[in-house]
């Protein structure tokens, strides 16, 4: 574990009906401007709340901040928190205002122009602010980072300013969120665990375990969630996963990552980390290894097989994790093609990236990712073989399938066991049968393989 220094100086206020801790929370004799995206929080109780525990209060309204917050917008903020003196600002809302907030927090106090600061990447001298959050996905409420736009000349960045003073996080409030909102919400968790924890080995074995069990409430409570979106405490797990995934607490003295999100912030996808993130794994497949196959042990229960195998089997179930959610995958269903990759490229190239754990994810590296997240048909492996695996035969018995897991080995084609422990723990249901899974690429092969030694099986 590397040497660290943390400190979170967010107070988070958490549970139904804590709205009305507002008055509580703002020193009396503030100058508030109260930050809005659209028009949601009118139309699911938050707005009313707000303003009936602010009441008698010195505030302002801001509305219209917009998903991913374009700087022309902030600055339309900031220039009138600066003729209002404003000197607190409560950002209620999801991430995106959560981000923009913190901007216009530096900005109302700075001489110059706001862009300058995105540009720079960071700032010290802020007014405070505190957030009402409506839209768990983030993690905003708890951090000090910031993603801010500029889309008259299509560049988006990382900002990092003071954290918010305080954050309510009342889970009633996301009831009424659509689904898509909600599936982009579960991903945006998942990836921001994944971007701390998909480094190295052996760093730390508590922020492994730590990252794991957010990673495992996710995948427990998303298909649930997708069943009844009202159940409170399903909403809450969900809530506090996103607000834990990115506050610091899982980063203690360890690598991080964020190639996916430098990529995806590129894209113009509607949720790019979904298609991202996957074509990560499988160009970094090699260098990650070992901590894919910690990651899918632990997470999806990927045992059975040689690495290379449970390797990709991983990977296909993390895919599969964001496609139930309802969410592309693939650069082609979202209408990207190689213009885009190119453009992406050109610009890693041009401000001299390099990300990753080891500053080694270059404009070349992001190439080679973009291009395994095209459609399933064109995707490859790093050397150029396809990784779809395809199921060569079936067995009831544990000892013929690594019979043949053996032969094939012996041949040099790498082969999976599936439902080896089902298998035989409900031996006594008919159909139960162990599964020998190999390479689309080696069936031919493979099939061969098993037709000389259980002719049975053809």
């Amino acid at each position: 574990m590397d040497n660290f220094i943390f400190h979170n100086p967010t107070r988070l206020i958490f549970g139904k009906g804590m709205i009305a801790q507002l008055s509580q929370q703002i020193p009396a004799d503030k100058r508030i401007m109260i930050t809005f995206g659209g028009g949601s929080v009118k139309t699911n109780g938050v707005y009313e709340q707000v303003i009936q525990a602010l009441e008698g209060r010195d505030y302002t309204e801001f509305w219209g901040i917009e998903s991913n917050p374009d700087i022309s917008t902030l600055k339309k903020a900031i220039e009138s928190g600066k003729e209002k003196n404003i000197d607190f600002l409560l950002a209620v809302g999801g991430g995106s205002v959560i981000d923009g907030t913190k901007l216009i927090s530096a900005g109302i106090p700075y001489d110059g122009d706001a862009w300058e600061l995105v540009k720079k990447g960071s700032a010290q001298n802020t007014i405070p602010l505190g957030t009402v959050l409506t839209i768990p996905a983030t993690g905003s409420e708890m951090n000090n980072g910031a993603v801010i736009s500029c889309r008259e000349t299509h560049e988006k960045y990382p900002f990092f300013s003071s954290h918010p003073v305080f954050s309510i996080l009342d889970p009633t409030v996301t009831f009424s969120l659509p689904d898509y909102q909600i599936a982009c919400g579960l991903a945006d968790t998942f990836v921001h665990v994944m971007e701390q924890y998909m480094t190295k080995t052996n760093e730390s074995y508590l922020m492994d375990r730590w990252s794991e069990s957010i990673l495992r409430t996710l995948v427990q409570i998303a298909p649930q969630i997708k069943e009844n979106k009202q159940d409170y405490h399903l909403m809450s797990e969900f809530m506090m996963s996103a607000t834990m995934a990115l506050n610091g607490f899982i980063a203690m003295g360890v690598s991080e990552d964020w190639a996916t999100h430098m990529i995806g912030h590129e894209l113009t996808a509607l949720h790019g980390m979904a298609i991202v993130f996957p074509g990560t794994l499988r160009t970094l497949a090699d260098k990650k290894r070992d901590k894919i196959l910690q990651y899918g042990e632990r997470i999806w229960g990927v045992t059975s097989g040689v690495p290379s195998v449970r390797v990709s089997l991983t990977i296909e179930k993390t895919e599969e994790f964001f496609r139930n959610l309802g969410l592309k995958t693939r650069l082609d269903e979202a209408g990207i093609g190689d213009d885009a990759i190119e453009e992406i490229v050109r610009r890693f190239n041009e401000r001299g990236a390099a990300y990753g754990e080891d500053g080694d994810v270059t404009g070349e590296v992001a190439r080679r990712i973009l291009q395994n997240c095209k459609s399933k048909k064109e995707t490859t492996d790093t050397e150029g073989t396809s990784m779809k695996t395809v199921i060569l035969t079936s067995f009831k018995s544990d000892v013929r399938a690594h019979m043949l897991q053996d032969l094939l080995k012996n041949e040099g084609i790498e082969s999976m066991l599936q439902g080896e422990y089902t298998a035989q723990v409900l031996a006594y249901i008919p159909g139960m049968e162990i599964k020998v899974l190999v390479f689309e690429k080696d069936y031919v092969r493979a099939f061969e393989i098993l037709k000389a030694s259980f002719p049975e099986k053809v």
